[in-house]
């Protein structure tokens, strides 16, 4: 099936990250958890640790089929890694599936991908994708082509079904 990268680090949101890649898992997708050094990353609820498989400067972005971000603090944190954004809007321009949820797309803000595209995040960034040129709309899940964005973890299991379905969409326009 496809190959998905997962950008964290710590102070992930916990569930944002457990529900939906273990939907992509059961469905038989392959993720790689990247992030800009090895080592064990704490979700932001301390209940979840999860290991770095890679860091950015060992992917390229052509490995992958699709781009998982989970919310909480550590998107903040990794955009401020040039690497991590450079990443990001490789796998956006590729026209890959993108995966967002809550406080996610503040890493495709810094990427200036969003300009014309219509999403949503956490009510606290939708004044910020405004500003980035992005259509807001506090739904539970915009979908615009293959960006899939939710607000929040109430969001999930509507994340994960229309997140499933674009990636099936975008794995039958490869073969």
């Amino acid at each position: 099936m496809s190959k998905i990268a997962v950008l964290m680090t710590d102070m992930f949101e916990d569930v944002e990250y457990t529900d939906p890649a273990q939907a992509f898992i059961d469905d038989g997708h392959e993720l790689t958890v990247i992030g800009t050094e090895k080592k064990e990353v704490k979700g932001k609820q301390g209940d979840v640790s999860v290991h770095i498989d890679r860091t950015v400067d060992q992917v390229d972005p052509d490995e992958f089929d699709a781009l998982f971000i989970p919310g909480g603090f550590s998107p903040d944190i990794l955009r401020a890694d040039d690497r991590i954004v450079e990443f990001t809007g490789k796998m956006v321009y590729q026209r890959k599936p993108v995966f967002a949820i809550c406080h996610g797309p503040q890493i495709l803000i810094t990427a200036n991908v969003l300009k014309g595209r219509s999403v949503t995040g956490f009510k606290s960034i939708q004044m910020d994708l405004q500003h980035a040129g992005a259509n807001v709309f506090d739904e539970p899940v915009v979908v615009c082509g293959t960006l899939v964005t939710s607000r929040q973890p109430d969001d999930i299991p509507v994340f994960i079904e229309q997140s499933k379905k674009v990636l099936k969409q975008g794995v039958e326009e490869y073969v």
